[in-house]
C-alpha cells in the first residue's frame, strides 16, 4: 500500500490538544492534511500547531466548547471561513466519570454524554453540508470499547459510547451515496491522561494490564497510523463499522 497523500484535504479534529486527538492531528499532518485543529486548551492546541508546522502541515486552531449549539455554528463558520471547505471529521473530544451509578448528579450524566455523544451530532450536523459534492468524505468517531462491553463505574461512559456507536452505523447509511464513509474507532486502553489515574495506582495498573492479552497499555501514535488509514484511499469501502484497537481485550 502506497503512503497516504492527503495534502489536498481539510480535516477538523475536536479534542486535538492532547492524546489520541493529537496523535491522528499528528499523523493526518504528516500525510499533508490541512488542519483545523479544535479543543478548549489554547496552549496546548499550540503546541498540537507547531508539532504539525514542523511536519509540514497548514494548520490552524479553534478554541471551541463542543457540546454548545452556539459555539459548535461558530466553528463553522470560521473554519469554512478560514479553508473553504471540509472533507475529514474525527469526533474525538470525551470525557469519562467514573463512579457508581447511584453517585452520579445528572449533571455529571449530562455532561458525559453531552460530550461524548451530542458534540458528535452537532459536528456532523454542521460540517456535513460542506463534506458533500466532493465524491470523497471521511468522518472517525472514537468509539470505545466500552460500547462493546463494560466495567463497573463506566454507566454514563458505557451509555455515551454505545450510542456514539449506534450514531456511527446510521449516518454510515445515510452518507454512503455520497462516497463519505463514518467509522468507529474503539480504543482499549491506551496511555493518554484520561487513564493517568489508573496508570499512577500500581494496583490498578496491574489488574488493567493483566486484562489485555498484549500486556501492555496502547501507544497513542497507533490509533494515529490508524486514523490516517481510514482516512486513506485504500480505505474506501470501509464505512459502518468500528475498529476494535484494544490489544485483545474485546477478544476474550
Amino acid at each position: 500500500m502506497s503512503e497516504p497523500n492527503l495534502s489536498h484535504r481539510v480535516a477538523l479534529i475536536t479534542g486535538a490538544s492532547r492524546g489520541l486527538g493529537k496523535a491522528m492531528a499528528l499523523a493526518l499532518a504528516g500525510a499533508g492534511a490541512r488542519l483545523a485543529l479544535v479543543a478548549r486548551d489554547l496552549e496546548r492546541l499550540r503546541q498540537t500547531a507547531q508539532e504539525a508546522h514542523h511536519l509540514g502541515a497548514e494548520a490552524e486552531i479553534f478554541c471551541a466548547d463542543v457540546t454548545d449549539e452556539a459555539q459548535v455554528r461558530q466553528l463553522e463558520k470560521d473554519v469554512i471561513a478560514r479553508f473553504g471547505t471540509l472533507h475529514i471529521l474525527i469526533n474525538n473530544a470525551g470525557i469519562n466519570v467514573r463512579k457508581p451509578l447511584t453517585e452520579f448528579t445528572l449533571e455529571e450524566w449530562r455532561k458525559v454524554v453531552d460530550t461524548n455523544l451530542t458534540a458528535a451530532f452537532l459536528l456532523c450536523r454542521a460540517f456535513v453540508p460542506h463534506m458533500k459534492g466532493h465524491g470523497y468524505g471521511r468522518i472517525i468517531n472514537m468509539t470505545s470499547i466500552m460500547s462493546h462491553v463494560s466495567i463497573a463505574g463506566r454507566t454514563a461512559y458505557s451509555a455515551s459510547k454505545a450510542g456514539l456507536l449506534g450514531f456511527t452505523r446510521a449516518l454510515a447509511l445515510e452518507l454512503a451515496p455520497e462516497g463519505i464513509t463514518v467509522n468507529g474507532i474503539s480504543p482499549g486502553p491506551f496511555a493518554t491522561e484520561m487513564n493517568t489515574q489508573l496508570m499512577q495506582n500500581p494496583e490498578l495498573n496491574q489488574q488493567f494490564i493483566s486484562r489485555i492479552p498484549l500486556g501492555r497499555w496502547g501507544k497513542v501514535e497507533e490509533v494515529g497510523r490508524l486514523a490516517l488509514y481510514l482516512c486513506s484511499e485504500e480505505a474506501g469501502f470501509i464505512t459502518g463499522t468500528d475498529i476494535l484497537i484494544d490489544g485483545g481485550w474485546c477478544a476474550q
